[in-house]
């Protein structure tokens, strides 16, 4: 199957210039899709971004350079190329500060055209490549998040990739693992990120109000509706809807969820008429939504409707160094906002927080952290300043729940490898010595688990 032909976005204004330079980049074996100003170049580049654009300086509607700009901002891999009759040394400069990646002066011929945007196109190939190869490395940081767990970077790299489709994601995870947060980084990575993104907590509504928060309500529906209020459906119009804890939302109104999704209207409390939104849902819930359908409490239909793209994010027990990784984090910025001189975790707090179970997950690291900072000052944070609570010692069980309540001895040699190499902060060979392993059989155990969660 012959591989797709590159698609450049040529910005020029003057027709006559347009018809020879989109007959040279058809010549060159591209094909060119012409825009005679800024907001058509910009429009047509959000709805489908290019493989390189070639943009004139002067527009009737601003400048190449401000598109330029907004391209760099919002598709750093789009490659420009800037042409101008107006050849200045200055104007060469501003158009490569800003991110060009070539430059042209009017006139040139086509041959200059077909290397120039070879070349772009070439150079281009070649990030994606490396990012492609260097992708597989950990990242300690992604939109938000903090950690570099093997089931981490696995969650990354899911969102990265959901967030360019229109499915629907359906996001799982115990309170506080941060399902908002990744929430937010679909809708940020996603063609829809310069919409609104509009969050509705089920749970923290009143049954009685909820249809209005989600649909909103005419004048006079209800007492107490004193005008007309649009809900969250109409409020992501073009962006995302997020709906937390969707398992706690009633019955009937799942069933006028599951008809909205599927029509894409809706009708206000009190309403009529049905209106419609284009909104990209992203859902979550802390309970399994598969055993809240087989207790009734969750539509069956809306369940398969909505669990397209399912992502589950790990408590923080599981997730080994990242505990330590989080609170650093945290001190940081606690230590900023309250003028307090911590720069660090002392070996006996990073062993309690290693060792601490964390049933509030990050959310209750972090609220550990911040009180410790603003009842305590010192160049590091102890063991003792930590406001943790010992677990509650398991309740007496029968020989059938002992299996459930024994662990694994992979995850335990896991945990304790992990412990070892954050107290040594990230120095393998020292880690290696203080338990008694050679480091390449360390670094082979790490790489295995890696290799185990892509």
């Amino acid at each position: 199957m012959p591989e797709p032909r590159a698609r450049i976005l040529l910005v020029e204004d003057t027709a006559s210039l347009a018809a020879v330079y989109a007959e040279y980049i058809r010549g060159a074996g591209y094909l060119a899709d012409h825009a005679p100003n800024a907001e058509d170049a910009l429009r047509r580049a959000r709805a489908a971004p290019p493989d390189a654009a070639l943009l004139d300086i002067r527009l009737p509607d601003g400048d190449g350079l401000s598109v330029l700009r907004a391209l760099r901002r919002e598709m750093p891999e789009v490659p420009a190329i800037v042409m101008t009759a107006h050849g200045s040394v200055a104007t060469a400069v501003d158009a490569m500060r800003a991110g060009a990646a070539d430059f042209l002066v009017k006139p040139f011929a086509a041959e200059r055209l077909a290397v120039t945007l070879a070349n772009v196109l070439e150079r281009a190939a070649l990030r994606r490549e490396v990012r492609d190869l260097t992708a597989g490395r950990a990242r300690r940081n992604f939109q938000g998040f903090v950690g570099a767990a093997p089931a981490m970077q696995a969650v990354y790299r899911v969102l990265e990739t959901a967030a360019q489709s229109k499915a629907t994601v359906f996001i799982t995870g115990e309170s506080g693992t941060g399902k908002e947060l990744a929430a937010e980084a679909v809708h940020r990575l996603s063609p829809r990120h310069a919409g609104p993104f509009v969050a509705i907590n089920c749970a923290a509504i009143p049954r009685e109000l909820i249809e209005s928060e989600v649909f909103g309500h005419l004048r006079g529906a209800f007492t107490g509706a004193v005008a007309d209020r649009i809900g969250a459906a109409q409020a992501a119009d073009g962006g995302t809807l997020f709906l937390d804890e969707l398992c706690e939302m009633d019955l009937s109104l799942q069933g006028k969820l599951l008809r909205f999704i599927q029509s894409g209207t809706f009708q206000p409390v009190g309403g009529t008429q049905p209106r419609r939104t284009d909104v990209r849902f992203v859902c979550a819930t802390n309970r399994d939504p598969m055993e809240e359908v087989r207790a009734g409490r969750f539509r069956e239909d809306l369940y398969y409707r909505l669990h397209v793209v399912p992502i589950r994010l790990p408590p923080l027990r599981e997730r080994g160094a990242d505990v330590v990784a989080i609170a650093e984090a945290v001190l940081a910025r606690s230590a900023a906002e309250e003028g307090k001189r911590f720069r660090g975790f002392a070996a006996d707090a990073k062993s309690a927080l290693l060792s601490h179970r964390w049933p509030g997950n990050v959310r209750e690291l972090e609220n550990a952290v911040r009180t410790a900072v603003v009842l305590h000052d010192a160049e590091e944070v102890e063991a003792a300043m930590l406001p943790l609570r010992a677990a509650p010692a398991p309740p007496a069980s029968s020989s059938a729940d002992a299996a459930r309540l024994i662990r694994p001895l992979i995850d335990l040699e896991r945990e304790a490898i992990e412990r070892a190499v954050a107290l040594c902060d990230g120095n393998i060979p020292k880690a290696a010595a203080h338990l008694g392993i050679s480091p390449s059989t360390l670094y082979r155990k790490r790489a295995a688990w890696g290799a185990a969660a892509e």
